[in-house]
């Protein structure tokens, strides 16, 4: 163990996960502030913990299964020629779960029916209902995050090391993430639309089609860009307006 702290190259190999771990792992970070942000003010913070928490047992166990989960890519059959693994089925799952999820979302937003109409159910019932569907899109995220460290870094101490750290980053900016997205019902819708793209390449990547994370991320960041303008805009046309009155 002295002999990795000691190691340059260990901790350049460490630094370099730990950054990819962290965008790797914006997505699952906006997709659990919008799930969390169903369940009542005072159960969000820990709906978004226990997720995230959940996510961060998955990957050291995933890492601990590393055998297994190269297996995962190895082929379980073809179809019409395509040959498809298990790790393509879940990708494949995930993705198509995501966009199931963020269609309804979106539906819920733009028909004003967020909040249920009728007489609520226990809260403990919701509050499970967000914590599952969190650490089931958890599941799909972990199987990339893991192969991704997996082909960088040698040891398993440097990937765990870099995935409790990344995890760590997530659960201290999925409180403010998730406070933004609230307040500000565009940006909401915005998040939305991210990760129906993701979900898109999430399919595709299952379907041996892959798609440049470089242009998602582009787009992705060129949206939030407009939507910054937008936000200034407001707060600039609020301000004049007070000033008025």
């Amino acid at each position: 163990m002295m002999d990795l702290l000691a190691d340059p190259t260990v901790w350049a190999s460490f630094l370099t996960l730990t950054l990819m771990e962290i965008v790797l792992g914006i997505d699952n970070v906006v997709f659990v502030s919008i799930i969390a942000n169903r369940l009542p003010e005072k159960q969000r913070p820990l709906g978004r913990t226990i997720g995230l928490a959940g996510a961060l047992v998955m990957r050291i166990a995933l890492l601990f299964a590393i055998t297994w989960v190269i297996g995962l890519t190895a082929v379980a059959f073809s179809v019409q020629g395509v040959d498809l693994s298990w790790r393509d089925l879940i990708l494949i799952a995930g993705g198509a779960f995501l966009l199931a999820k963020a269609t309804l979302e979106i539906h819920k937003t733009v028909e004003g029916d967020e909040e249920d109409q009728g007489p609520k159910k226990g809260i403990s019932a919701g509050f499970t209902s967000v914590v599952i569907q969190i650490m089931a899109l958890d599941m799909v995220f972990s199987v990339d995050s893991i192969l991704t460290a997996i082909g960088m870094v040698e040891h398993i101490e440097v990937m765990v090391a870099a995935v409790v750290v990344s995890i760590g980053v997530m659960m201290a900016a999925a409180g403010a993430i998730a406070d933004f997205i609230h307040k500000h019902p565009t940006s909401k819708m915005l998040a939305l639309s991210f990760l129906m793209l993701i979900g898109v390449a999430l399919v595709a990547d299952g379907l041996q089609f892959h798609i440049p994370r470089g242009y998602l991320y582009a787009a992705i960041g060129f949206a939030i860009a407009v939507e910054a303008l937008n936000q200034l805009a407001r707060r600039n046309r609020r301000k004049g307006q007070t000033l008025k009155t």
